[in-house]
C-alpha cells in the first residue's frame, strides 16, 4: 500500500509538471492569401458618402497580428462608369472613400490591384426595411428566468428577400449574426431575435438589419456555421474553403478571401430593462 501511495504521488507530480509546459504543435503554413473586407453599408438617414474597404492577408496560426496590405489600388465604379476611389490611411490597410454615392438597386463593381494582380467583383445595392418596433419578454428557464428581445420589420411582399441580422451585446467581445429569408413570411412582419442566459437589466444591445442578395446570404450562412466556435463572430478567422464573389482576373483558381456586398443598414440601440 505504501508503494502504491508513492507511485500515485509521483504520477501527480509528473502531471502538474507537464501541465506547465508549453507545447507548440508544428503546423503547415500555406502561402499568404489576400483577404478583402469590402462590405459597403449605407446607414439609413445618412448620406452614405464615407465608406471603407480593408485589405489584409492570412497568416500562420500562432501569429497574433493580422498582416495589413498597403500600397494597393482600390476603386468602385457604378453602371455609369463613375469611379469612386478608395485611398489608404497610411500603413493601415484601410482604404477610405469620402464621395461614394449609394443608390438602391444600382450595380457596382469593385477593383483591387495588388502586386500586379487585379481582383474584381460585382454586386447590387439592396434595400432594407426599417426596424419599426422592439419587444422584450421573460420566459422560464432551467436556472431561472431568461430575457428575450425581438425587433420587428416589414417584409416587401413584391419580391423575395434575404436578410443579415446582427446583435452586439455590450457584455461580449464579438457581435453575433444570423441569416433569414422571407420564404414563409412573404409580405408579412418579420423579426430578429436575441437571447442569452446571462442577459440582465442594464445590458445594451446594438441590433443591425441588412437586406442582402441570395448569394451573399448563402455565403454568410456557411461562414457563420464555420465560425460558430468563435462566439458567433464570423470574421474571427477566414475559413480556408469558402469562396466569395471576388475573382482574380489573372488566375481564377487563386481566389482571395472575402466578399464584395452593398446594402442599406438599419440599426437600433436597446437597453435591457
Amino acid at each position: 500500500m505504501k508503494n502504491l501511495l508513492y507511485i500515485t504521488l509521483l504520477l501527480l507530480v509528473f502531471s502538474f509538471v507537464s501541465c506547465e509546459d508549453t507545447v507548440d504543435v508544428p503546423l503547415d503554413t500555406a502561402e499568404p492569401k489576400l483577404v478583402i473586407d469590402a462590405s459597403i453599408k449605407w446607414q439609413k438617414g445618412s448620406v452614405g458618402n464615407e465608406q471603407k474597404i480593408k485589405l489584409t492577408t492570412t497568416t500562420n496560426y500562432y501569429n497574433a497580428t493580422v498582416p495589413k496590405v498597403s500600397g494597393a489600388t482600390v476603386f468602385v465604379t457604378n453602371s455609369a462608369n463613375v469611379v469612386f476611389t478608395f485611398t489608404e490611411i497610411p500603413d493601415t490597410g484601410e482604404y477610405i472613400c469620402t464621395d461614394f454615392v449609394p443608390v438602391i438597386n444600382e450595380t457596382y463593381t469593385l477593383t483591387v490591384i495588388h502586386d500586379g494582380v487585379t481582383y474584381k467583383a460585382t454586386d447590387k445595392l439592396y434595400a432594407t426595411p426599417e426596424i419599426d418596433s422592439v419587444e422584450q419578454t421573460t420566459v422560464p428557464g432551467f436556472d431561472g428566468d431568461i430575457i428575450q428581445v425581438k425587433f420587428y420589420y416589414q417584409d416587401n411582399g413584391a419580391e423575395d428577400n434575404f436578410y443579415l441580422i446582427g446583435a452586439k451585446n455590450s457584455t461580449k467581445v464579438f457581435p453575433e449574426y444570423g441569416v433569414i429569408d422571407d420564404e414563409f413570411f412573404q409580405g408579412n412582419q418579420m423579426f430578429g431575435f436575441y437571447t442569452d442566459e446571462n442577459l440582465k437589466a442594464g445590458d445594451k444591445l446594438d441590433f443591425g438589419l441588412q437586406g442582402i442578395s441570395e448569394r451573399y446570404a448563402n455565403y454568410m450562412d456557411k461562414l457563420i456555421s464555420i465560425s460558430g466556435n468563435q462566439g458567433g463572430n464570423p470574421f474571427a478567422t477566414p475559413p480556408a474553403t469558402l469562396r466569395g464573389n471576388i475573382v482574380n482576373q489573372n488566375n481564377q483558381d487563386d481566389f482571395p478571401f472575402g466578399y464584395f456586398s452593398l446594402t442599406e443598414i438599419d440599426t437600433l440601440n436597446y437597453t435591457v430593462h
